[in-house]
């Protein structure tokens, strides 16, 4: 007998979606063994010993199991070198340290992916008016818009770094809160490869925040050259509760970790917080962690589909590039019931209600359902979005399918009611 009231026929469309994607489970189980390979490799090539969980205070001199932590990042994710650290606060403050560290003055940036999310737009100076945004310290700003089915514009790209003077392009791989799916790793191999063929002194940078292991290969072993994202996302398995990571080549994590601490520090200091432990054990699960936030917005897409929701993106039978999945729900008020929903079948805080309120770095109200044991973990299962039309939901995450499966169940109960 179960301990919630959950709408009949959603409970009839729950029984149809376990046999109707039974196969495309397996192929997500295919992937999730895969790099479960791989992170275990690095694991046991890096020697990592319990010694390595040691908490190190004050300036962090020798600290074994911080320079394990990243060897074992690095060879997760197919890179020279990586930069992880508890230090890194969130997904933005890893891009900001990654393009400020980068880029100089009269320096170009290049978006290849349209408008960067919100937050990145604030870092940028596309909008706002922050004395420390790129613009205002004398970087120039271009971006091109991907193609009507979600592509790069190719022939535009090809023309500009042609062109000469870019000195790094950007690709976000997540959709942010754009209404276009993520980019896959195909898509960014072919993309590389045209820049690199042309000019191979372009720096490629990959937003990879939402993407890490969705996927058998991450984009810096098809040719970026760096890529960024937080550890309360995939990467952090639901058991870092803090931290972000860089990875790329030796010589752009070094003048990225410069700007992170100092000039000629770079790497050598950071005090770990007795995070070691959360960050290893964290990045061990993360495999599995990804493939049940999949296998959750997979299912949450079937149940959207067959009730008839408008804006379902990815469709359930779509190859997917990131955790993320969206559905139109058209009015504020559908929003917030939703929202409620979810919320009420969170594990904390489910007695809370979420309303429309500001949030840094976002120029409308945002809604968020996030009842989660960290707080702003979106590998936890979440959902979220700007309250304005079509008042669309960004959902993802889910520690496990079994958990992810009865909150969406318990937020549609809630929207139908």
């Amino acid at each position: 007998m179960s301990k919630f009231e959950i709408d009949e026929r959603l409970l009839k469309l729950d029984k149809d979606a376990e046999k109707d994607l039974k196969e495309i489970f397996k192929g997500v189980d295919e992937i999730c063994k895969y790099n479960s390979e791989k992170v275990l490799h690095a694991f046991i090539k890096n020697r990592i010993s319990y010694d390595d969980f040691t908490e190190i205070n004050g300036y962090g001199f020798f600290d074994n199991g911080r320079d394990k932590i990243e060897s074992v990042f690095a060879e997760v994710l197919g890179t020279e070198d990586a930069l992880v650290r508890p230090h890194i606060m969130s997904g933005t403050n890893a891009i900001w340290l990654t393009l400020s560290g980068l880029l100089h003055h009269g320096d170009t940036m290049l978006s290849i992916s349209g408008t960067p999310y919100d937050p990145l737009q604030n870092i940028v100076g596309i909008t706002g008016n922050s004395v420390h945004s790129l613009i205002n310290n004398g970087i120039k700003y271009e971006q091109i818009e991907l193609t009507k089915d979600d592509d790069f514009d190719y022939e535009a790209i090809e023309k500009r770094v042609r062109k000469g003077g870019v000195t790094l392009i950007e690709i976000q791989r997540s959709r942010g809160y754009s209404h276009r799916e993520g980019i896959s790793i195909a898509q960014m191999e072919k993309v590389c490869k045209m820049i690199k063929d042309i000019d191979e002194n372009i720096i490629i940078m990959v937003d990879n925040c939402y993407g890490e292991l969705v996927e058998e290969k991450e984009p810096t072993e098809v040719g970026a050259d760096v890529i960024a994202g937080s550890l309360m996302h995939n990467l952090g398995g639901g058991v870092a509760t803090s931290g972000g990571y860089i990875a790329g080549k030796e010589k752009l994590i070094s003048q990225i970790a410069e700007r992170l601490t100092a000039p000629c520090i770079a790497k050598e200091l950071g005090a770990n917080y007795n995070q070691n432990m959360k960050f290893l054990k964290g990045l061990f699960m993360a495999p599995h962690t990804v493939a049940n936030a999949i296998k959750t917005a997979i299912y949450s897409s079937y149940l959207l589909e067959k009730l008839n929701f408008k804006g379902v993106s990815p469709v359930y039978t779509r190859k997917r590039s990131d955790i993320v999945q969206t559905f139109d729900l058209e009015t504020e008020e559908n929003m917030c019931k939703f929202c409620a929903g979810m919320q009420k079948a969170s594990p904390v805080d489910s007695y809370f209600t979420p309303i429309p309120c500001e949030f840094p770095g976002y120029p409308h109200k945002e809604i968020m359902a996030a009842g989660n044991f960290t707080q702003g973990s979106t590998i936890e299962f979440t959902g979220d979005g700007p309250v304005i039309p079509p008042y669309k939901i960004y959902m993802q995450g889910a520690l496990t399918f079994e958990y992810g499966r009865l909150g969406i169940l318990l937020a549609l109960t809630e929207l139908i009611k």
